[in-house]
């Protein structure tokens, strides 16, 4: 159960010692709460003097023996008690995939690594601008936009590194999932040859997330078996379009709003039937999502506004969706029908 409580200006004891406190005692400071430390249990090491009765008692499980007394004290007295995680191993790297932006398609184990960073570094197409719910974190924007690099790919990697050799936490926060397109690898290997620990946390690929936000299934049963993920940072080449239009199946492209003309002329020469579905999803999740539907020979025209960040559909399993919807908009036409002809 999670219960969201106003702290500003309470007294909020947090037991503990230093090293596994630190993170429950920056967390509540960020909630706006008076923070008294207590180390250990006989008290002797009290950082400043003890309220007389805090709003609070935040118990930080450090392994030490000896706290229950004291927290059972605090119950008698009416004094809440909340159960705090220690704060993990300090001087390591996790990966965290933050999926397609929103904040609740983040998984528990991106939740929990970022509730344990000492910094975070994100990038644009992480959910960011909501992270202050998970993590009271520093954080440290290094996206990199389309044309336009806002930190180097080695110097983020530096500054990883950098930071988990100060002894601090660190979440690398990335948009859909680190091994998806999202040079996950380089930075393993930068942390690795460090001698740094790292670990990868999956996170929800936008290659299936957004084209669901659009209602598209990038596989159904009896139109399509397999989906193909191809990034569209690049062109393809003549034989990439070959062996793309001979697979079957779905095409899922992602970043591809500045490849799209080359690859829908592309497929149409390797012999992909102009009138296959197509979609443009836009900003999947985020406000402003747009769908764009056309078929592969006008799909340039009917796109010709789209922008990135954009994932391109492209299979029968558009035409699903359309049939999907259209019946889903059929039958509240007719409830809409029925209540008024009952209200008549």
């Amino acid at each position: 159960m999670q219960l969201t409580i106003d702290l500003t200006g309470r007294d909020v004891l947090v037991t503990g010692s230093a090293h596994a406190a630190r993170q429950a005692v920056r967390r509540y400071e960020a909630a706006g709460a008076v923070v008294h430390r207590l180390s250990a249990p006989d008290g002797a090491d009290a950082d400043g003097p003890l309220p007389e009765r805090p709003f609070l008692v935040a118990a930080v499980d450090d392994g030490q023996p000896g706290w229950e007394p004291l927290l059972e004290r605090c119950r008698k007295a009416g004094i809440p008690v909340a159960s705090e995680p220690p704060a993990g191993e300090s001087g390591h790297v996790s990966l965290v995939g933050g999926g397609p932006g929103a904040l609740d398609l983040l998984t528990m184990g991106a939740v929990n690594a970022l509730r344990d960073a000492d910094v975070v570094f994100y990038d644009r197409l992480a959910p960011y601008a909501e992270l202050a719910q998970l993590t009271s974190a520093e954080m440290v924007d290094v996206g990199k936009r389309p044309g336009h690099h806002k930190v180097a790919q080695c110097d983020i990697e530096k500054l990883m590194v950098d930071a988990a050799m100060a002894g601090k936490n660190v979440v690398r926060l990335k948009g859909g999932d680190p091994y998806v397109f999202g040079r996950g690898g380089e930075e393993v290997s930068a942390c690795v040859q460090a001698g740094i620990p790292v670990r990868v946390i999956s996170g929800v690929t936008s290659a299936i997330s957004v084209p669901a936000a659009a209602g598209i299934p990038v596989t159904h049963r009896e139109v399509s078996h397999m989906f193909t993920v191809v990034s569209g940072h690049a062109p393809l080449t003549e034989k990439e379009h070959t062996h793309l239009a001979g697979l079957g199946g779905t095409i899922v492209v992602l970043m591809g709003i500045g490849t799209l003309p080359q690859l829908a002329a592309g497929l149409r020469r390797a012999g992909m039937d102009p009138a296959m579905p197509m979609a443009v999803v836009e900003r999947g999740y985020r406000p402003g999502q747009r769908t764009t539907i056309a078929e592969l020979g006008t799909i340039e025209t009917a796109a010709a506004g789209c922008t990135n960040p954009a994932v391109l559909v492209i299979g029968e399993v558009v035409r699903v969706a359309e049939a999907n919807r259209n019946h889903t908009e059929a039958t509240a036409d007719l409830n809409l029908l029925a209540a008024s002809l009952l209200e008549a």
